[in-house]
């Protein structure tokens, strides 16, 4: 009975989807207290509590911070944990990123999967249960506006709001999710102002790349005070480096002392900096080589080369950071100057038994080897732990292999997700086992039959946890 209702549904549940990703709600700083993160965020935002309302909710706008959509009668609150906000769109998609178009079975656009089509598919699982089923708790979908960012939308929203008795975060993977890594944001900085260098870095441009997404693109402009020919030797020895990396780079010169170098990779989630290519990384390694050709000393680039480098695994710190969650990552995420500060922009996940601090002391330690380094922390997030046999966990585990007649084991990941902001939370779905995760990556798309499967699913968690 319940998968005909949402069957019944389907047609709803894409359109909104669609209409949903129309709205570009990528974070924009705004000076209007209303609405702090943007007028497309807040337009996504008045999209859903309006939606909300005509499928006959209750709705709040939390001062513009967050909102929620409500049914049901009781003390007790089933939370349902979901963001609004999404990440930029990024280049080269083969699909324009806010247009919701369908082909061959898939939504495609940015914030198709992360995580606004499992919000809509939240949404109408609340429906199917509240016109079909009584249930003995209230129901709330708590729409996030600035998970891609530093939280603040949750922050707010738990200390003006009731907190959830238990509850879900459909913003990562099935079964579900029994532990999270913690979430440190960091960057390092060098200042410039009083080095004489004979090679000076002009202007960087990495597309503004956000922390938790690994780089696709970086450029900058290099000024070299040499003459032609030397210029010419760089350029040939640079080449021969590219190509024997197999690295996608490209030289330009631009003047008799200035050149231009392009780096590219391949966009990926920073959770995940395996699945991707660093431009940033690829090009610091390039840039190391210029400098140390003229014998330029610049702190940040032996910094990079000694503890960083190309890797994505952490080890190059000197850490031995492993347990059942995973090994210490490392994504280098973002690379400027402005006023002569050379700043690197860094995200790492860190397995759950390291304490963060461990890691901020480790970057500290090995900063005050420089003279002109300083490491600063950006944000932070603590580890999400529930056992494997906490009754959450079985719980939505067992309702996943019901419905798709698996045997999964709960699982680990390096994401982050709100469900670590509350207690009793656990993240569930909506990426399927065995699929490809297109969270943060070009051409973000969600299968409308995997869409509507997690419709039915958590229609059911819904039914269960609120009983």
């Amino acid at each position: 009975m319940l998968g005909n209702i949402i069957e019944n549904l389907r047609n709803d549940i894409i359109k909104t989807t669609q209409e949903l990703i129309r709205i570009p709600s990528v974070y924009k700083k705004s000076d209007n207290k209303n609405i702090p993160f943007g007028e497309n965020i807040n337009s996504a935002l008045e999209y859903m509590l309006n939606l909300g309302n005509q499928l006959g909710f209750r709705t709040k706008n939390v001062d513009g911070y967050c909102g929620y959509i409500e049914f049901g009668e009781g003390k007790e609150i089933v939370g349902i944990i979901g963001h609004l906000d999404v990440v930029p769109e990024g280049e080269d998609w083969n699909y324009p990123p806010f247009s919701g178009k369908i082909e061959d079975g898939k939504i495609y656009g940015r914030g198709a999967i992360d995580d606004k089509g499992p919000v809509v598919s939240s949404l109408y699982a609340m429906k199917a249960v509240m016109d079909n089923y009584k249930i003995n708790k209230r129901v709330r979908l708590i729409l996030g506006l600035n998970e891609e960012n530093d939280w603040e939308c949750i922050k707010y929203y738990k200390k003006h709001e009731e907190i959830p008795t238990v509850g879900f975060s459909p913003d990562a993977d099935f079964p579900c999710i029994y532990a999270e890594k913690s979430i440190l944001s960091s960057y390092i900085t060098e200042n410039l102002k009083n080095k004489k260098l004979s090679i000076k870095i002009k202007e960087i441009n990495c597309n503004n790349n956000a922390l938790n997404v690994v780089p696709k693109f970086c450029s900058l402009i290099l000024e070299i005070n040499e003459n032609e020919i030397e210029i010419q030797k760089l350029i040939q020895s640079l080449k021969k480096i590219i190509e024997e990396k197999k690295y996608e780079i490209d030289i330009y010169k631009l003047s008799n002392t200035e050149l231009k170098l392009t780096s590219y990779g391949l966009q990926a989630h920073a959770a995940h900096p395996d699945m991707g290519i660093n431009a940033i990384s690829r090009l610091l390694t390039i840039l190391s080589s210029i400098y140390k050709n003229y014998n330029c000393n610049l702190e940040l680039l032996n910094f990079f080369g000694n503890y960083i480098n190309t890797e994505y695994d952490g080890k190059s710190l000197g850490m031995s950071c492993n347990d059942e969650t995973g090994s210490l990552t490392l994504n280098v995420a973002n690379l400027s100057i402005e006023n002569n500060i050379l700043r690197l922009g860094m995200n790492l996940r860190i397995p759950v038994n390291t304490p963060i601090s461990t890691i901020e002391e480790k970057f500290k330690t090995l900063c005050s080897n420089y003279n002109n380094l300083n490491y600063e922390t950006y944000s932070s997030e603590n580890s999400l732990y529930v056992p494997k046999d906490d009754k959450l966990v079985t719980t939505l585990c067992k309702i996943f292999n019901e419905e798709t007649n698996s045997n999964e084991s709960p699982i680990a990941i390096g994401g982050g997700t709100y469900a670590r902001a509350f207690n009793n939370c656990i993240s569930f779905g909506p990426n399927f086992p065995g699929h490809e995760d297109m969270c943060h990556k070009t051409d973000e798309y969600i299968e409308i039959k995997n869409l509507i499967l997690a419709c039915k699913i958590y229609a059911k968690a819904i039914i269960e946890l609120g009983k």
